[in-house]
């Protein structure tokens, strides 16, 4: 009895622990604490920003154009170089075109010399209609003091009444004459003004042409018309440049702004106004959002930043920065660091630290979404410690042990 109740006795006990190997659960996998990134959660006050990459560029922008054909013959200033308004920027040539100006000169010229000659004869003409006029009102004058005389003659009885009506007859033909020479004489002035005015007008237009082709020939010396530096010289000594080529770029470095690159995904939440920070790596400075562009380019939104205060020296056109433009500022909001897989309005797993140092795969609801951090929804709570590194290689296990 002793030995079959001992036998059962040991049997009971080797069932029992078979029973608990089978229940026994595998193993934790061990992951070095130094190769991941645990966060709390904490709840307060969270930022929301957007993050990109961009570059300086000027407010003040101008690109210089050819305004007519011509060979770059040479490059007097290279890129980098301030310039003013009257600087050559460089030299083209266009011999028609100078051929051109030479005979606007001479054509205006001649114009002139026409304008000279007419004004010459028509002087003439008037003098001598002035001479006729004078002539005739003499010669009426003359005669209205002969029919005078006559009339007193006639009253003495000293001269016939037909001498009397002679003399008066000649006084009214010549009064009738002196009349129309008065009128012809007004229409000379007239005349003379009018065909004046018309030759004028050919010197005024040959002098229009001349000026036209003096001012192509002068922008065959490229300037840029405005103060500051000179930034892109995209044309070859020798290159054949046609009208509305661009030939130089000036920019003012002293007006600059940022245009930063943001992902499509966030762009959707940036407003004008809102505040920003850019990093010229030499120094940030604060900005504030001017004007988002409406079409997405590789992936990108691109939004313009104007700068508050002096740039950091050394800040210059086309150097590149990194922006980061402020959305709205959350109070009271349960959030934790970015985690590696995790974006906006999504759901994922996160490992949450244990006491007992493993961690537990448990799910997790994202709300609103920062640069640096993730709104909670539900999952986790205040105080939560998870794992926000990629986690990826062990995704068929739940739980893993942190060491």
């Amino acid at each position: 009895m002793r030995r079959l109740a001992i036998g059962a006795v040991l049997l009971a006990v080797v069932s029992m622990a078979g029973v608990a190997v089978v229940r026994l659960q595998p193993a934790s996998p061990p992951v070095d604490r130094a190769s991941v990134w645990i966060d709390v959660v904490k709840r307060g006050r969270m930022l929301r920003d957007v993050r990109g990459q961009g570059t300086l560029v000027s407010e003040d922008l101008r690109w210089i154009p050819a305004t007519t054909t011509g060979r770059v013959e040479r490059i007097v200033l290279r890129p980098g170089t301030p310039v003013s308004a009257d600087s050559v920027i460089l030299q083209l040539s266009n011999p028609s075109l100078e051929q051109e100006l030479e005979d606007a000169q001479l054509k205006l010229k001649a114009a002139e010399a026409s304008l000279t000659s007419l004004r010459v004869q028509l002087d003439d003409e008037e003098l001598q209609q002035r001479a006729t006029a004078a002539t005739i009102e003499a010669d009426y004058k003359k005669a209205a003091m002969q029919a005078d005389v006559n009339e007193q003659l006639s009253a003495l009885k000293l001269v016939s009444d037909l001498i009397l009506k002679q003399s008066k007859l000649d006084a009214e033909q010549l009064d009738v004459r002196n009349r129309i020479a008065q009128q012809q004489l007004a229409h000379t002035a007239e005349s003379r003004s009018a065909r004046m005015a018309e030759r004028q007008s050919q010197v005024d237009q040959a002098r229009a042409f001349m000026t036209l082709k003096a001012r192509e020939v002068d922008a065959l010396r490229v300037r840029p018309g405005v103060p500051g530096i000179l930034q892109v010289v995209p044309v070859d000594v020798g290159q054949q440049v046609t009208v509305g080529t661009n030939l130089a770029r000036v920019v003012n470095p002293s007006r600059l702004m940022a245009e930063v690159k943001v992902p499509e995904t966030q762009a959707k939440d940036v407003q004008i106004g809102q505040r920003a920070s850019i990093d010229t790596h030499n120094g940030v400075v604060s900005g504030r959002v001017t004007r988002i562009d409406p079409s997405v380019l590789n992936g990108t939104v691109t939004v313009d930043v104007a700068i508050d205060g002096p740039l950091p020296t050394g800040s210059r056109p086309d150097l590149s920065v990194d922006g980061t433009i402020e959305l709205e500022r959350l109070d009271s909001v349960l959030y934790v660091g970015r985690p590696a897989f995790g974006d906006e309005n999504t759901s994922t797993t996160l490992f949450k630290m244990q006491p007992d140092g493993t961690a537990v795969r448990v799910p997790v609801k994202f709300g609103r979404s920062s640069v640096n951090s993730l709104e909670i929804l539900s999952g986790i709570t205040e105080g939560d410690q998870v794992v926000l590194s990629d986690m990826s290689a062990w995704n068929e296990v739940d739980r893993v042990h942190i060491q």
